[in-house]
Parts: structure tokens; C-alpha cells; sequence
């Protein structure tokens, strides 16, 4: 999880299949990216997984939208770091904590970021409806050390925003193009 830190930014790759996918991640590898999360509801996500897995031993690879056990199995199998979890999922928390991977579990309310939180990074999700004055409000009452990763829909432009809020690193899907540039002014080059 010490990567999500560095890096700061986290691109999130959904997309039509696990080709496309597999492209834009080996950009953004390329320009130095340390991360990146495809989604398990792409098309061959785990095809893609694999290849980039052995195209980039030191990357750190982790697959969202993982909602079951099975997903987590796959992953798992394909090579990834982490998992990511929209939400609560028992069996995906139970395989992820048996077989040493980091979760970053889903949350929205307090409650539901503090209790994800217990178990690793909390993802906020959707993020873009409350916004980084939201976090910093959360983070204001959570147990020290917390980490929190917002997610969804968030603009490339409002990071610096989130960062200063407390996210340990922000979730990005969009704007991808402009990502490694961004990265780099964020000094985590």
C-alpha cells in the first residue's frame, strides 16, 4: 500500500475490452507510472493482467470492481498486487486477508469508510458526489492512521484538492492522457 502513497494518483482502466485496457496501462507504465488498476468488469481483464504482469515485474498491478470471490481468485491467479471493492464484500475481504493481499474496500457514510479503513486503504466511492471538503470532514473523525483513496468521477484537475484533503492517493478514470504529466508536477516521479 506504501506504493498507492507514492504514487498519489491511481489510474483506474475500464474499458470496452481487456486489449484497450492493457494499452493505455502499458502507456502509462511507460511514462513511468509506478500503478495501475484494471477493472473486473473489463472484457479479459485477466488476460490483460497477465500480460502486464510479466511485461513489468515492478509494477504494482490491482483490479477493481472486485465483487466476488471468484474475482479476487482471478486476480489473484493473473498476478495483482491489490484488490479494490466498490463496496462491502465479505468473501472478497476474507480471501484477500487469507491469502496477503491489501484490500482497498468501498464506503460512502463514515461508518462505512472507518470499517473499510479497519482493513486497509477505504475507498471512497463515488467521490465526486461529496467532494474534498467531505474527506476532510471524515477524516477529521476517523481513528489515526486511516488511509482513504477517493474514487470516482474525479477530475484530473481537482487531485491537488484531494491530496490536500488527506486521500492518500486519488482514483482517476478519466483525463488519462494528461495523467502522467500530472503525476510528475505532483513530484512523485
Amino acid at each position: 500500500m506504501e506504493s498507492l502513497r507514492h504514487a498519489k494518483v491511481v489510474p483506474v482502466l475500464r474499458r470496452a475490452d481487456g486489449a484497450e485496457a492493457e494499452a493505455v496501462a502499458r502507456t502509462l507504465l511507460d511514462a513511468g507510472l509506478p500503478v495501475v488498476e484494471l477493472t473486473a468488469n473489463t472484457p479479459d481483464w485477466a488476460g490483460a493482467l497477465g500480460r502486464l504482469r510479466s511485461s513489468y515485474p515492478r509494477a504494482v498491478l490491482g483490479v477493481g470492481t472486485v465483487c466476488t470471490e471468484d474475482d479476487a481468485r482471478a486476480a489473484r491467479a493473473a498476478g495483482a498486487d491489490f484488490l479494490v471493492s466498490p463496496w462491502p464484500v465479505p468473501e472478497v475481504r476474507a480471501y484477500a486477508t487469507a491469502h496477503g493481499l491489501p484490500l482497498c474496500e468501498g464506503g460512502f457514510t463514515p461508518g462505512e469508510i472507518a470499517a473499510a479503513a479497519r482493513y486497509g486503504i477505504a475507498k471512497l466511492f463515488p467521490a465526486h458526489a461529496v467532494g474534498p471538503s467531505y474527506l476532510k470532514s471524515v477524516k477529521a473523525v476517523l481513528p489515526a492512521g486511516s488511509q482513504v483513496m477517493p474514487t470516482g468521477g474525479i477530475k484530473l484537475a481537482d487531485v491537488p484538492a484531494w491530496l490536500a484533503a488527506g486521500a492518500i492517493a486519488v482514483g482517476i478514470g478519466s483525463d488519462l492522457d494528461r495523467l502522467p504529466q500530472l503525476w510528475h508536477e505532483l513530484g512523485a516521479a
